[in-house]
């Protein structure tokens, strides 16, 4: 029996705000020593430009990419042959707002359409599957609904808020 490994996975980001809705993010990697440039705004429906894509947009790919990653890596380990990933998804909220003060989000629900061209068996594939979501480090965060803390700096220093 092998002994259990654990190892944490650790992404620090900080932004700036930089145009009307435009944002500029560095994301560092720390555990594999890794960092990215990265930037969200928003159409002009949401006063932005459209210089970049909308946070949204890249929750979108990020949980595309990370089930396709883990397709990918858990197929050799399971020793699962596959060709060709499509993955299709759907992420829906839903938003509320009474007069003109801000609105509020709301989740719908989150579909994926997972197509393995694999020879492998319907139950290999569904293992896999089922491997791939267990490992999708995003997927499980949206599974728990992981509160997220935040802190404001007041004039009193920084305060939960």
């Amino acid at each position: 029996m092998s002994e259990e490994k654990r190892f944490d996975v650790v992404f620090k980001g900080a932004g700036t705000a930089s145009g009307k809705m435009r944002n500029d993010i560095s994301v560092e990697f720390s555990t594999m020593e890794e960092s990215f440039e990265l930037a969200t705004d928003e159409g002009a429906f949401h006063g932005g430009e459209g210089s970049a894509p909308p946070p949204l947009a890249l929750l979108t790919a990020a949980l595309i990419g990370c089930i396709m990653t883990q397709i990918r890596a858990f197929s050799k380990r399971l020793d699962i042959p596959i060709g060709e990933i499509k993955v299709n998804a759907t992420l829906h909220w839903e938003g509320r707002q009474n007069g003109l003060g801000p609105y509020v989000a709301a989740p719908v629900g989150f579909s994926l359409d997972v197509d393995l061209d694999s020879s492998a068996s319907d139950g290999d594939q569904r293992r896999l599957l089922d491997a791939a979501k267990a490992g999708c480090f995003i997927q499980q965060t949206l599974k728990r609904g992981i509160e997220v803390s935040h802190r404001l700096k007041t004039s009193n220093g920084w305060q939960d808020a």
